[in-house]
């Protein structure tokens, strides 16, 4: 099991999005126009390819039967623009990825592997390319099973699904998978890639304002201003917040869980009176601070600040 939510990791701030996000509001983004509904007792899962000393087949229930590990990771989609909704954390259950690959006879590229691309398909004919280094690097990778305690709904990849913390989805995440390769990135584009999205595309360090609201009107006073920001496998050290052109002011970081989930923080800002930019940025636990520099999602994800416009009454 994973351990208890840390105390003061969610600060229970009205506005702010919960530490855990509910399921059902947990953001779905896939190209599937109908949810694939897997019957478990049929379905199996293939891994074969390159360094794999003999393919192996997996039931669901053999997965069900081996060592199951349970971890609290945030998901982040490579189309969220600045701001946006498509990030959540979730409890996650799942088998260690990289140890079911050791079993097969996988080794990481710095090991001397021949593969470095695994590529992940869905029941839907999904193709997902991860890296194999990344995959293998000792991050909590999960096949998972389980999410918030329950089986995987259908909605988000039942039986099952990857989950690789600190990649975006469309480099990690597959849903409702049943066949894993082990192969090259010169050999083989995934999906995206084929339509000019970047091979590999680790998370970015972010941050967001969730409360208050654009183009709230709060009065004049003491305004609680808090979001959530996120370095998946790296984690957060710092958050900043501006008003207007001034000085970059400290933010209140909530206790963090782990390196793998978004952090909660709040800023006690003295409001006065007309309006107001206040714009957040983040700091990594390498000493990296979240760039100004603006840009779209594509290839690779948004970067660039985030701000509201509020006008204090």
């Amino acid at each position: 099991p994973a351990p208890a939510t840390p105390k003061g990791a969610d600060l229970r701030i009205r506005g702010i999005s919960p530490f855990i996000t509910p399921t059902d509001a947990f953001y779905r983004v896939d190209t599937a126009l109908v949810v694939p509904k897997v019957d478990a007792t049929a379905w199996r899962l293939r891994i074969h390819g390159l360094g794999v000393g003999e393919a192996l087949s997996l039931s669901y229930d053999d997965l069900l039967r081996r060592d199951l590990v349970e971890r609290d990771i945030t998901l982040t989609c490579v189309s969220n623009e600045v701001g946006g909704p498509y990030v959540g954390n979730a409890r996650w259950i799942g088998v260690p990825l990289a140890a079911l690959l050791a079993e097969c006879g996988v080794r990481a590229p710095s090991e001397g592997g021949p593969a470095d691309q695994l590529v992940s398909r869905s029941v839907d004919g999904m193709t997902i390319g991860s890296p194999v280094e990344d995959v293998m690097d000792g991050r909590d990778a999960l096949l998972a099973l389980g999410m918030n305690g329950r089986p995987l709904p259908f909605e988000h990849g039942f039986p099952a699904r990857t989950v690789v913390p600190g990649l975006y989805g469309y480099v990690s995440a597959c849903k409702w998978i049943e066949d894993i390769e082990l192969t090259t990135f010169d050999a083989y584009d995934a999906y995206w890639v084929k339509r000019d999205w970047a091979r590999e595309a680790p998370v970015k360090t972010q941050s967001r304002i969730d409360t208050p609201k654009p183009f709230a009107r709060p009065r004049a006073g003491t305004v609680m201003v808090a979001g959530v920001a996120w370095a998946q496998n790296r984690g957060i050290d710092k958050v900043e917040v501006r008003v207007d052109d001034g000085d970059w002011q400290e933010a209140r970081l909530a206790a963090e869980d782990s390196r793998d989930t978004w952090r909660q923080w709040s800023f006690a800002w003295q409001a006065t009176k007309g309006s107001h930019t206040l714009t957040v940025r983040a700091t990594d636990r390498t000493g990296t601070v979240q760039t100004e520099k603006r840009t779209r999602t594509v290839p690779d994800g948004a970067g660039g600040w985030h701000s509201v416009v509020v006008t204090v009454e």
